[in-house]
């Protein structure tokens, strides 16, 4: 069989982070080339010697200057043969969610700028960016769910209200507070700490943190993680 092809393989990185309410997405101005200056996700071309997580983690480094701990593969994008106005590109997209204010970002490489957008308020994207946007916070309404994945977001410290304000801004929409609260007590992953949240009025309350041992301990136990919306 005579196998003719010319295609080029990509990785793309969609960032979540979560800082006053907000949830955003790591974006970089392209610098080169037939999109510059419209604003994209990080990524770029996997090089012959690499495998794909080792590449996005690289075009991360070069583009925003991060690392991050944790990224899981999302989807493939290659449906539509023309999503890249400069050859036939198929491209693996990944994403990963952090606390932005433990993150500065650095724009090299192909990168004029680096910035966090909120997510309603992203700016016109290059290729078919905005799909994979799209994508990637659908897995994320989803996974939040059955998986504990919201303290991601968050400091290690964290008042109960951040929280439920975190859920209540990923899922646009209001929750059962108190029995979200008890819900959430009643998985035993969550430790009230010594230290109290900093407020202008009232009585301070204790923060907490996510005990991710306990939690990957009761897991191995056959745990299940579940919070149901109505």
């Amino acid at each position: 069989m005579n196998i003719q092809q010319n295609i080029r393989v990509a990785v793309d990185a969609i960032v979540f982070g979560y800082s006053r309410r907000q949830l955003h997405v790591l974006l970089i101005r392209q610098k080169f080339g037939l999109l510059k200056d419209r604003w994209a996700l990080v990524g770029g071309f996997v090089q012959d010697h690499e495998p794909l997580s080792e590449a996005v983690q690289r075009e991360l480094r070069e583009e925003a200057g991060i690392s991050v701990d944790y990224l899981e593969q999302l989807y493939t994008f290659g449906d539509d043969v023309h999503r890249d106005p400069r050859m036939r590109v198929v491209s693996v997209a990944y994403f990963a969610l952090v606390h932005t204010e433990k993150y500065q970002l650095i724009a090299d490489s192909d990168a004029e700028d680096a910035r966090w957008f909120p997510i309603d308020e992203l700016p016109p994207l290059a290729f078919d960016h905005a799909r994979i946007i799209q994508t990637a916070y659908r897995r994320l309404q989803g996974k939040l769910s059955y998986q504990p994945i919201g303290f991601d977001l968050l400091p290690e410290h964290f008042p109960f209200s951040d929280l439920e304000n975190l859920y209540c801004t990923i899922l646009n929409t209001e929750i059962d507070r108190r029995n979200f609260r008890k819900k959430m007590l009643s998985f035993g992953i969550l430790e009230e700490t010594e230290h109290s949240a900093i407020q202008k009025s009232g009585r301070p309350g204790k923060l907490f943190k996510f005990n991710s041992l306990k939690y990957n301990d009761l897991k191995e136990k056959g745990f299940v993680f579940e919070i149901k919306f109505a």
